[in-house]
């Protein structure tokens, strides 16, 4: 990927300056495509329902982390729903700001809002019980993407889950340099994870979104 980000602080920083632009609402946060929301939530908590629970192995609900939160659409649909405790990180502080009105009563158990990019941000250890990352690693170099999710590792509770829903492309890295990101092949994904000592434990593809958007797939790792 270095051949595609050859300015490492401008790759950053332009996609800070895309988002700043972007409205606060569901329909800014899925690039115009706020009509998928509902899939996308059914189909998230679809695949996670499959490791929550009481007994062996199971991952706990006391805690997660929504990576990349905007004002906080999965938080509020998928996550709060589920686990005692929400904490928020994304790079926009407009974002967060919003977040905390747009998720009601039920924001009372958002435990934090970091405002920081992920490249930066570091989880405290053994914290959270999911640390869920969607349709943001494309922000994060290769290099910066293993490491986050080293520290992410460090910050599970036993039996954790780092949960990746992602665009994936066809084949290669395709930038896009209208936010600043760049959608990698599953391949690459896969390649990645490893890199950083996690194994899949599962992965799926999520259907019923519209034939002109790239394929998103969730994996999850541990």
């Amino acid at each position: 990927m270095g051949d595609i980000v050859e300015d490492q602080a401008s790759f950053y920083s332009n996609a800070e300056d895309y988002w700043k632009e972007v409205a606060p609402t569901v329909d800014g946060m899925l690039g115009g495509y706020g009509s998928i929301s509902s899939i996308d939530i059914n189909g998230s908590k679809a695949f996670l329902k499959k490791f929550l629970g009481e007994g062996e192995g199971k991952t706990g609900t006391g805690c997660a982390l929504d990576c990349g939160a905007g004002i906080g659409r999965i938080t509020k649909r998928l996550l709060l729903p589920l686990f005692r405790t929400v904490d928020l990180v994304d790079v926009t502080k407009e974002f967060l700001d919003k977040a905390r009105s747009y998720l009601g009563d039920d924001g009372k158990r958002v435990g934090n809002y970091f405002c920081c990019g992920l490249q930066e941000f570091v989880p405290e250890a053994g914290r959270y019980d999911v640390i869920w990352i969607q349709w943001v690693i494309g922000h994060l170099t290769d290099d910066h993407l293993v490491d986050f999710l080293q520290r992410c590792q460090k910050a599970l509770r036993p039996n954790g889950l780092i949960i990746i829903k992602d665009n994936v492309s066809y084949e290669g890295v395709v930038p896009d340099e209208v936010d600043s990101s760049v959608c990698r092949d599953l391949d690459i994904v896969r390649r990645l994870v490893g890199q950083a000592g996690l194994r899949i434990v599962h992965e799926e593809q999520q259907l019923n979104f519209p034939k002109e958007i790239y394929q998103v797939h969730t994996l999850a790792l541990r």
